[in-house]
């Protein structure tokens, strides 16, 4: 049986898995950062998710997160021992929770990125001139092809 990108001949096989195996391992060396201390993946994505779109309720968050509510609930409260969420029950209805960043979480956030930034300014640096522009040029169908994932 042919896969969809062998019945669409648009894409050989191969590519598809270099830049799968690619961008996973970018991916994965730029999730590491001494900034993050001890968060795993799980907490850096939800932290970075309550400081872009937040406050949120918890159910907005976990279907965000695609997060079972019971880890959810796990994963914010870690959050908020860690003085970088504050849990806070909903004005409209005291059954719903409401996940707010702190000061301290916005500023993690921050030295994240910068962290994941540098190390990518450099690496970038090192290339000959003709890759570096090659990946630039890239970037637009690379945005293209992320909205067209499914979500």
């Amino acid at each position: 049986m042919a896969t969809a990108v062998q019945q669409r001949g648009t894409v050989e096989a191969e590519e598809v898995v270099r830049l799968r195996v690619a961008v996973g391992r970018l991916s994965r060396v730029l999730r590491h950062t001494e900034a993050a201390g001890g968060l795993t993946p799980t907490q850096i994505s939800v932290l970075f998710t309550v400081v872009q779109r937040g406050p949120l309720a918890l159910a907005e968050l976990a279907e965000r997160e695609a997060l079972h509510p019971t880890m959810l609930s796990r994963v914010v409260g870690a959050l908020a021992r860690a003085g970088l969420l504050t849990r806070t029950t909903s004005a409209g209805d005291r059954r719903a929770a409401l996940v707010a960043a702190t000061a301290a979480g916005r500023r993690l956030r921050e030295r994240i990125h910068r962290e994941r930034n540098d190390v990518l300014a450099a690496s970038l640096g090192e290339l000959e001139p003709a890759q570096r522009g090659a990946i630039v040029a890239a970037l637009p169908a690379l945005e293209a092809l992320v909205e067209r994932l499914p979500r």
